[in-house]
């Protein structure tokens, strides 16, 4: 209930449609993120589950492997703040400084990949959108996790049948080391 209620909160804050283009966070400044990213999002484009993505990427570069489900609209400000005072910095290097608030962490190391994948598969029956943004957090980890740095929201689809299939194959395997084994494509350029 307190994840939906910081992705409800997030939400007056980004707002948003469904898929942004790709980008890559080394070679995005923080004012074009804001500008072309956040302000003025492609018709297409989901500003929460952009932020998501990050924050789960941020968490995954960290070394850390849990998931806080209180501090997705803390992330976004601190992040949001750290690119309005550094316009020129990287994404890539603005997503090093923020720190998430550790409240009510989720180890992903102790989490099961059968018990996720059940309660992932529910979630997509009730609330798909919901169940999509919280994919997104998981895709941004396992792209950090990967040594990748390339956002392409486009590769959701086929993140989630991997890792639906990698738990499908080994559901007593934790969720963490199911996401650390998905490799990303590395970004080019």
């Amino acid at each position: 209930m307190k994840f939906c209620g910081a992705l409800l909160l997030c939400l007056c804050f980004f707002a948003g449609a469904s898929r942004a283009a790709p980008f890559n966070l080394a070679t995005m400044t923080c004012v074009r993120y804001q500008n072309e990213v956040i302000a003025a999002p492609a018709p297409d484009s989901d500003s929460i589950n952009t932020v998501m993505w990050l924050f789960g990427f941020s968490v995954g570069r960290s070394g850390a492997h849990v998931m806080y489900g209180d501090a997705l609209a803390g992330f976004g400000f601190a992040l949001d703040a750290e690119c309005k005072d550094k316009p020129t910095e990287t994404l890539l290097d603005a997503l090093a400084t923020i720190k998430p608030d550790s409240k009510n962490p989720m180890d992903l190391s102790i989490l099961e990949c059968q018990t996720f994948a059940s309660r992932h598969l529910d979630l997509v029956k009730s609330d798909r959108e919901s169940a999509d943004t919280i994919m997104m957090w998981l895709y941004g980890f396992a792209v950090a996790k990967s040594g990748n740095h390339l956002f392409d929201p486009g590769g959701l689809g086929s993140f989630e049948s991997l890792l639906m299939d990698d738990c499908k194959k080994s559901p007593g395997r934790s969720l963490f080391d199911a996401l650390s084994s998905i490799k990303a494509a590395k970004p080019k350029g």
